[in-house]
C-alpha cells in the first residue's frame, strides 16, 4: 500500500507541476496584452490518516486564482478615448454583438483598460467588441441620478461625430462708461447708441439695439439717463426702457444711485439685473448694481464699452471626445464650446478576485464577489480614469521564467519518484524468480 501511494503522490505532482505550468505559460503568453491579469496556481497538500506506522502518501492538489485586484503600470498613448482605472475599479463595457443586436438587453461585463474608438455608428468600441457603457446626460449637461446597484441605466456610449450644435444667449453683462459732459446744461443731447450680439433658440445671429439718451438740464448736471433696448428678432421692438442717475458724490462719484423701470423687466438692485423678452425667450442683462463701478458708469467725457459678456455660442461642429478623471465624457465644439454627454461610473465590489474571468480581459461579477456598486470615479473606494493611457499586463516575465525553473525542477524531481518506484516495484516481482 505505502509503494502504491508513492506512485499515486508522484502521478499527482507530475499533474500538479503541469498545471502550474500550463499558467506560467499562459502569463508569459499575455506579458504584452493590456489589461491582463496573472494567474497564480497554488500547491495544497493531502495528507491521508495512517495506522501502524506505516505512511500512507496522499499526493498534492492544485487550485488557480486570477489575481484580479492586482494593477498593472500606466503607458501613455495619442488617443483621447484610451482609457484606464488608476485604483480601484472597473470599467463598464458590452459585447459588440449584443448593441448590434439592438434589442436593449445588454449584459454588463467590467474591464480595466480599452482603446476606444467611434466606429461606424458612433458607438466607442475597442478593436476586441467592447462598447464603453455609461449615463447619457440632460441635454443641458447634467447626469440624472440613476440607481447604483444596478446596471439597467448604462447605455452604450454614442458620439455622433457629425453633430451640430448651438447654445442660445440667456444672460449678458453690460459694462459701459457714459459721458458725465452730455448731462450738463448746454450739452447737445445726443443718443449713445451700442449694438451687441446675441444667439436665438435655432443658434442665428441677432442683435441688441442699446441707446443711452442724456436728459440735459436748463443748468447745471441732471446726471440722468434713459436707457432703451430693442430687438432685432422682434423688428427693432422695445423690449425695455429705464430711467438712470447716476451718483456725483465724492465717495461714489460716477456709480449708478437709482434705477426706475419705465418698461420691460423689473430692475434688481439686489442683483443689479433685469429679465427682458428677446423673441426667443428671457434673457439676463447686468447693469451693476448701485454704488458700484462693475457695470454702468458716468465718468469723464467718453462713451466706452468697458467690458461686454454673454453666454451662448454659433452652431458649431464637433472636433473631439475626451473624458476626465471623473468619468465625464466632454464633446469639444469649433466655436470653443465644450458639452458633457455621458458619466462613466466606476464598478466596485468587495472582492474583485471572486469575480468570473472571461476572455478579452473582461470580467463578470458573481455571487463570490459580492455586490457590485457603479460609483462616480474618484468618489468612495474608487480610482479615477485616466485618458490617453492604457494598463500593462501585470505578468513579470522574470518572475515568470523563475517560477518556470522551479516547476521544471520539480516536474523531473516527480518523475525521478516514478521510476523509483517502478524500480521497486520491478525488485519485488523479481523476488518469485
Amino acid at each position: 500500500m505505502t509503494i502504491s501511494s508513492s506512485l499515486n503522490a508522484g502521478v499527482a505532482g507530475l499533474a500538479a507541476n503541469a498545471s502550474r505550468l500550463a499558467s506560467i505559460s499562459d502569463n508569459i503568453a499575455n506579458s504584452s496584452t493590456y489589461g491582463y491579469r496573472r494567474v497564480e496556481t497554488d500547491f495544497h497538500s493531502m495528507v491521508l490518516s495512517s495506522s501502524g506506522g506505516a505512511y500512507t502518501a496522499g499526493g498534492v492538489r492544485t487550485t488557480s486564482q486570477r489575481l484580479i485586484d492586482q494593477s498593472g503600470s500606466l503607458v501613455t498613448t495619442s488617443n483621447a478615448t484610451d482609457l484606464s482605472v488608476r485604483g480601484r475599479g472597473f470599467l463598464p463595457v458590452a459585447r459588440g454583438t449584443e448593441v448590434d443586436a439592438g434589442n436593449g438587453d445588454t449584459t454588463m461585463y467590467l474591464s480595466t483598460t480599452g482603446s476606444f474608438r467611434t466606429d461606424a455608428e458612433g458607438y466607442l468600441r475597442t478593436e476586441s467588441g467592447l462598447v464603453l457603457l455609461g449615463w447619457p446626460a440632460l441635454p443641458d449637461g447634467t447626469i440624472p441620478s440613476y440607481p447604483r446597484d444596478t446596471s439597467a441605466g448604462l447605455e452604450p456610449v454614442q458620439i455622433n461625430v457629425n453633430q451640430f450644435t448651438g447654445e442660445p444667449t440667456t444672460r449678458m453683462s453690460l459694462g459701459v462708461n457714459l459721458p458725465a459732459v452730455d448731462t450738463a446744461a448746454g450739452a447737445s443731447g445726443d443718443t449713445q447708441e451700442l449694438s451687441v450680439e446675441y444667439f436665438d433658440n435655432l443658434g442665428t445671429s441677432e442683435s441688441l439695439s442699446v441707446e443711452f439718451t442724456p436728459t440735459v438740464p436748463a443748468s447745471g448736471s441732471s446726471n440722468a439717463w434713459t436707457l432703451v433696448i430693442r430687438d432685432s428678432a422682434q423688428g427693432g421692438a422695445l423690449i425695455g426702457e429705464y430711467d438712470l442717475t447716476f451718483d456725483d458724490s465724492r465717495t461714489s462719484g460716477g456709480t449708478l444711485a437709482t434705477v426706475s423701470t419705465v418698461s420691460g423687466g423689473t430692475y434688481d438692485p439686489a442683483t443689479g439685473s433685469m429679465i427682458v423678452n428677446v423673441a426667443g425667450g428671457p434673457m439676463e442683462i447686468t447693469i451693476g448694481r448701485p454704488g458700484e463701478s462693475s457695470g454702468l458708469t458716468q465718468l469723464s467725457d467718453s462713451f466706452a464699452p468697458v467690458s461686454i459678456s454673454k453666454d451662448g455660442s454659433p452652431v458649431g461642429n464637433m472636433t473631439s471626445v475626451e473624458v476626465d478623471e471623473n468619468g465625464f465624457v466632454h464633446a469639444f465644439f469649433d466655436t470653443g464650446i465644450t458639452r458633457r454627454v455621458y458619466q462613466i461610473p466606476l464598478v466596485d465590489m468587495p472582492n474583485p478576485n471572486g469575480m468570473v474571468a472571461l476572455d478579452r480581459q473582461t470580467y463578470l461579477p458573481s455571487p463570490d464577489s459580492g455586490t457590485f456598486f457603479l460609483w462616480d470615479a474618484g468618489d468612495g473606494p474608487t480610482g479615477d480614469v485616466v485618458a490617453y493611457a492604457r494598463e500593462e499586463s501585470t505578468t513579470d516575465v522574470a518572475g515568470e521564467l523563475t517560477s518556470m525553473i522551479q516547476t521544471q525542477r520539480a516536474y523531473s524531481s516527480n518523475a525521478k519518484v516514478i521510476q523509483t518506484v517502478d524500480e521497486m516495484l520491478q525488485e519485488t516481482t523479481n523476488i518469485k524468480r
